[in-house]
């Protein structure tokens, strides 16, 4: 919380435990974070009770600042991804899968590149050559097992 007026919101609305705002523990910024632990704990205490669906409903209501912490699985299954049409496919040595083009686009730019996923080692001689080795000294590398 912010401020004492936003930390009074959350203790009546969202936690539930009015006398929290008063408790000189809690009542100041300055007292919750010399107390930070035990700040912590009682809004743990309450949240992890409620579940994600209703401690969001509550800040919300409460007019909180929050947010959902996603997991790699609901980014992936986020409409806006496909509203936004945002997914390609693209080729891979496991076979074809979905990838994300770059969240960042320019207007009038030149269209976003999405290219295969290499293989292992398909590039190394090319990125060996581009660092100035000799073909020889790269088939050296791979016959003493150093590359593969």
């Amino acid at each position: 919380m912010q401020n004492d007026r936003e930390w009074r919101r959350l203790a009546e609305r969202v936690l539930g435990r009015p006398e929290l705002a008063d408790d000189p523990v809690f009542a100041t910024n300055q007292a919750r974070t010399a107390h930070h632990g035990k700040t912590d704990a009682v809004v743990a205490e309450t949240l992890v009770a409620l579940g994600t669906d209703e401690a969001v409903a509550r800040l919300e209501e409460a007019g909180s600042a929050c947010a959902r912490l996603n997991t790699v699985a609901d980014v992936a299954a986020h409409p806006q991804l496909e509203a936004r049409d945002k997914w390609r496919e693209i080729d891979s040595p496991a076979g074809p899968l979905r990838a994300l083009l770059p969240p960042i686009t320019l207007p009038g730019g030149a269209p976003l590149r999405m290219g295969g996923v290499p293989a292992l080692g398909e590039h190394t001689d090319a990125l060996l050559l581009d660092l100035g080795m000799t073909a020889e000294r790269i088939a050296a590398l791979r016959r003493d097992g150093v590359i593969g």
